[in-house]
């Protein structure tokens, strides 16, 4: 029978929240130690940094906090405690100035990820947390009294005074966020929403019924960003979305930021009803009427697509969008071709899988838990970060509430005895 090793706090997970609840519990001078399943902790925060680490965003925190859709109201209580503001001072404490995109987001001076999370690593280490790397935890033992973890030495069980659980989602597997852990809580009868892609690509349907793009397409504009444009869309139910800004032709259909920020309508509209129609604006700069002038100029013994580049500056992948989504009656009508400009039907059939979403909807409920994050069937286990229900779009949203639900959740622990 193995024995339990009892010992003071623990979490288990690496990431933002995790770090961020170890921060928490031993800055109150509890004993922390830190387990990952991975060599080393804060991948997904180092992919996130990739091109540019988004901490957070600039906007006043009103419409800050309403990002956070259904959830606004159980999230707002985080972001009072770990405001935008103190993400920035926060980072500026670990020597790393921050500032203000054109678009309101926020990154480090230096637009790197690897450099803050190397002064918190250090940090935390001074400050006396301990990390365990290669350490996978199983749940808990059969009593429910300790928790298991298989390192690389085999299984063993632990009996902290608290846990906090801060596993993430399922995106991005195989940088530790895979999921496994949802089993592992249902066992113990926590209620959990089903985990499903966030901020996610979409699969295309054409007007033929075939899905996914043409050869043509696909060889010569996956990859090609669609710019500027515009998306509009109303879900199953009622609810309505209409921005500009840029998405991405893929492989497989489409993604990309404005596809991001609808992908939550997309999605329950994908699941209510088996498909989801939205409309591009490809040149939301110019008003209908323009456009209609525009397209019924003559062309002579132009091609089309010259003389849309010539005419409205339309060109390249928004050209081969039109003949991929528009038959040739509509292409030869002057005023059904101006209509599609502004509202070009796009038909939706999937989201890609959760693996490959950017981030998570779905998991451990709020209403399982009590207000400071602890779960009511386990008192003395928190649970922050990704693994709660709750979604937001890309846009320092997501990093902000991870972080700030992780401090929520460390320091609840820290006050359990």
């Amino acid at each position: 029978m193995t024995a339990v090793q009892h010992t003071d706090a623990v979490v288990i997970g690496g990431g933002p929240a995790g770090l961020m609840a170890a921060e928490a519990l031993v800055a109150a001078g509890r004993q922390v130690d830190l387990y990952d399943a991975m060599p080393s902790v804060g991948r997904k925060f180092l992919l996130a940094g990739k091109g540019g680490l988004n901490l957070t965003h600039s906007e006043p925190i009103e419409p800050f906090t309403q990002r956070y859709g259904a959830r606004s109201a159980e999230v707002a209580p985080w972001l009072a405690a770990f405001s935008p503001q103190a993400m920035r001072d926060w980072a500026a404490a670990l020597g790393v100035e921050t500032f203000v995109g054109s678009s309101g987001r926020v990154f480090p001076s230096d637009m790197k990820a690897a450099p803050l999370l190397r002064a918190w690593l250090h940090r935390l280490r001074v400050a006396g947390v301990r990390f365990h790397q290669r350490h996978r935890w199983l749940g808990w033992t059969q009593d429910g009294a300790a928790l298991r973890l298989q390192g690389p030495a085999g299984e063993f069980h632990l009996q902290p005074r608290c846990t906090v659980l801060a596993l993430g989602g399922a995106s991005w597997p195989q940088l530790g966020s895979d999921g496994r852990w949802v089993p592992l809580l249902q066992a113990q009868g926590v209620d959990v929403a089903p985990l499903q892609p966030a901020n996610c690509g979409f699969e295309v349907a054409r007007p033929d019924g075939q899905r996914g793009w043409s050869e043509h397409l696909r060889s010569r504009f996956a990859g090609a960003p669609i710019k500027p444009a515009a998306l509009k869309f109303t879900a199953h139910d009622g609810r309505s979305f209409e921005r500009a800004g840029e998405f991405v032709l893929s492989d497989y259909g489409v993604e990309g930021s404005l596809v991001y920020a609808v992908s939550a309508l997309l999605r329950d509209t994908l699941a209510a009803q088996g498909t989801a129609t939205l409309h591009i604006d490809l040149l939301p700069t110019f008003d209908a009427a323009r456009v209609l002038d525009e397209v019924r100029r003559p062309r002579g013994t132009r091609s089309l697509a010259t003389h849309l580049k010539s005419r409205l500056g339309l060109a390249g992948a928004k050209v081969s969008l039109l003949h991929e989504l528009l038959p040739r009656a509509q292409l030869d009508d002057a005023a059904a071709l101006a209509a599609a400009l502004k509202a070009l039907p796009l038909t939706l059939v999937a989201p890609r899988p959760v693996a490959e979403a950017i981030s998570t909807a779905g998991g451990v409920r709020l209403e399982a838990l009590d207000a400071q994050l602890m779960l009511r069937q386990q008192p003395g286990v928190f649970v922050a970060g990704e693994m709660l229900d709750w979604e937001a779009p890309t846009g320092g949203y997501l990093l902000q509430a991870s972080m700030a639900s992780g401090l929520q959740a460390g320091r609840a622990a820290a006050a359990w005895r």
